[in-house]
């Protein structure tokens, strides 16, 4: 099968597509056919040697896809030859075909084609199992989002809102933060220009925020604390901003605050099924009515995936970034 092989660790000019061996459901898997999957930042880290896939899995970049099944592992249930599906996977999605456990498959939307349900999986399980499974965020609490807009940010936005959460975000700049009021930002900063920490403290009257989701890390460590309410939830899910920093227990103490930090990529097969059949029950009924939608900035032939990762490195997309593999 054709799929996407790095020549090296470095720029997306080593991305190329190559033959790579076809490869064959374990019980317990089915044989997906992709007929697109999404560019996530976790594919540029693994591209550049920083991020490798967990031992025994594919090392095909890719973390989500969407497509048709095409062949059945033993003990397979509920899942037919031929069925829509799009799925999260722990690699292998910039391909024509992969190997997932049957219970990170998910059916495609009502209202959604299966080339833009592609980049549903990852927001989607990242989002819920963060936010909600996670850090618990309840109608009425207050959720600030950074990185707004880009795949996370935009799905957790109109997820959040559509819960009945006050979503606060920041982004770079004034193009992208209209995306954000648009997709239901209620308060939308300009991290460029503005003190969060400052903002978040003046809107929410001095309680702060009661989920933060953060993809910095360390550069955002010490001022996310600040943001954060009394019993908030620090949520930390990447690393851009670094991954030293120093934590001040004292202040955490006095909020009685909790920081966490979670991956979904190397979580057991067994946990995300979990995740996944929440997606599928709370945030799938969601993406039919319209409350929610995936947010595509473009959409590319996979030949053309060292494009697709300049984009991603280059930062001025919103939402996703979405390749395309079979018609």
């Amino acid at each position: 099968m054709r799929a996407v092989i790095a020549s090296a660790a470095g720029g997306p000019e080593v991305l190329s597509l190559g033959e790579v061996a076809d490869p064959v459901p374990a019980p317990g898997e089915v044989l997906v056919e992709v007929v697109a999957t999404a560019v996530n930042k976790a594919d540029t880290l693994q591209r550049q040697g920083h991020y490798a896939p967990p031992p025994g899995t594919s090392e095909v970049i890719g973390l989500e896809c969407s497509g048709r099944i095409v062949g059945l592992g033993a003990g397979v249930e509920g899942w037919s030859v031929g069925d829509e599906v799009c799925a999260l996977l722990t690699g292998g999605g910039y391909a024509e075909l992969v190997a997932v456990p049957a219970g990170q498959l998910l059916p495609v939307p009502a209202g959604i084609d299966l080339v833009t349900a592609a980049a549903l999986p990852e927001v989607a399980c990242t989002v819920w199992s963060n936010v909600f499974m996670v850090a618990g965020l309840q109608p009425g609490e207050t959720l600030l989002v950074h990185g707004g807009a880009g795949g996370i940010g935009t799905f957790a936005i109109q997820l959040a809102s559509a819960l009945s959460a006050r979503v606060l975000t920041t982004a770079g700049s004034a193009e992208k933060l209209a995306v954000c009021a648009e997709l239901g930002a209620d308060v939308t900063i300009n991290y460029r220009d503005d003190d969060f920490v400052a903002v978040v403290k003046d809107v929410t009257d001095g309680h702060g925020a009661d989920v933060v989701l953060d993809n910095m890390g360390a550069a955002y460590l010490d001022r996310n604390l600040d943001a954060l309410a009394t019993e908030g939830r620090l949520v930390i899910i990447g690393m851009q901003g670094g991954t030293k920093g120093e934590l001040d227990i004292g202040k955490l103490l006095r909020k009685r605050g909790a920081v966490i930090a979670t991956t979904l990529r190397a979580r057991p097969p067994v946990e995300k099924e979990a995740i996944c059949a929440a997606v599928a029950e709370h945030v799938w009924p969601l993406v039919a009515q319209g409350a929610v939608r995936p947010v595509v900035h473009t959409t590319l032939p996979l030949a053309e995936v060292a494009e697709a990762h300049r984009l991603m490195d280059q930062s001025e997309h919103v939402g996703k970034i979405v390749l395309t593999v079979a018609d």
